[in-house]
């Protein structure tokens, strides 16, 4: 029987060497939210990421701006400080 990860961690990789953790519910809406904003958009175009659970806060980048990606599953809650 295989876990279930709660929720996923995507880890963004930004020109000039920044780094920002956005968590999402599932791997589906990571892959709406990719396919439908990040990829469309053009290099210089201003991109908004979720950042956080709360509506309309979010963090915004121009899409030529994020050089990777890495997805990491959480299998426990995440933990607030």
């Amino acid at each position: 029987m295989s876990r279930q990860p709660s929720r996923y961690a995507i880890h963004l990789m930004l020109a000039g060497g920044h780094q920002e953790v956005i968590h999402f519910r599932s791997l589906e809406a990571f892959q709406q939210w990719y396919g439908g904003v990040l990829t469309v958009a053009a290099p210089d175009a201003f991109v908004n990421v979720p950042i956080s659970d709360l509506e309309a806060e979010y963090l915004v980048v121009r899409a030529g701006s994020v050089l990777g990606l890495r997805v990491e599953p959480l299998y426990s809650a995440l933990e607030e400080d």
